[in-house]
């Protein structure tokens, strides 16, 4: 009977697709402080200016034609062992996706950017599409045609499914991420600060249920006394090791 994992990703794990991180020593909101208001809710449903500023920023930002790690790919390999109950990510890059993990065991904490939304109707769009058509229309609105008002347009303004600062996490995700974690035989943390809330508690609340916790991370964290093993080591190259002995172990 195989084991079960339960993972978080934070941005760690794509640093070595090209991602640079948001919080690290020379991440880009602490290089950058004013780029954060890219994602501010506020902002951008008040000022046009803000909204075209943040579609512009987010096309140009390698999260966006970034390919999938040889890390990413070892998560894939997990899964298809039938091993990884929970692949919880902190990050919006949709980099699990594309490498190969599949929607029942992703939770996008924090969104995804690979795709979007009206905010009036709700009508649903792929993001490449808008990106591909932003020189023509910096400021997305939605082009649905309203079924109960014969010929009218929505009109209603599109952001990306990335949660922006003041937005809630999508509904039950951190709901179904702690019972998995709580349920684990393992939980790892990959390339998380610990410092974001409340992704970061899913630590703890595995450690409080008796699973054995690995933080594989460059840095210090906060939760490293939890931890039964700590790995400060190049995600690129350590987690597929990790991934090769667990499966050999468990096999």
């Amino acid at each position: 009977m195989s084991i079960h994992i339960a993972v978080l990703t934070g941005a760690g794990i794509s640093t070595s697709a090209g991602i640079p991180d948001f919080r690290g020593p020379t991440g880009v909101w602490t290089m950058h402080p004013e780029q954060m208001s890219v994602y501010d809710i506020d902002a951008f449903l008040s000022d046009r200016r803000e909204r075209e500023y943040s579609w512009r920023w987010q096309k140009e930002s390698p999260v966006w034609n970034a390919q999938p790690g040889e890390a990413h790919k070892a998560l894939v390999r997990l899964e298809k062992a039938g091993m990884l109950s929970l692949l919880a990510t902190q990050n919006f890059d949709a980099l699990h996706e594309k490498a190969g993990n599949s929607p029942s065991v992703i939770v996008n904490l924090h969104g995804t950017i690979g795709t979007s939304h009206c905010m009036r109707c709700h009508a649903k769009y792929d993001t490449a599409d808008i990106m591909a058509r932003l020189d023509e229309e910096p400021d997305p609105h939605c082009h649905r045609r309203l079924p109960y008002r014969a010929g009218e347009v929505c009109n209603g303004i599109i952001k990306t499914d990335v949660v922006y600062f003041g937005e809630a996490l999508p509904e039950g995700a951190m709901e179904k991420s702690m019972r998995l974690a709580a349920k684990a035989d393992e939980f790892w943390a990959i390339g998380s600060t610990l410092e974001v809330f409340p992704a970061a508690s899913l630590v703890p609340v595995a450690a409080q249920a008796g699973v054995p916790v690995t933080i594989m991370n460059m840095g210090r964290t906060q939760y490293d006394g939890l931890a039964t093993r700590l790995i400060h080591e190049d995600i690129a190259t350590a987690l597929p090791k990790l991934v090769d002995e667990t499966m050999a172990k468990n096999s």
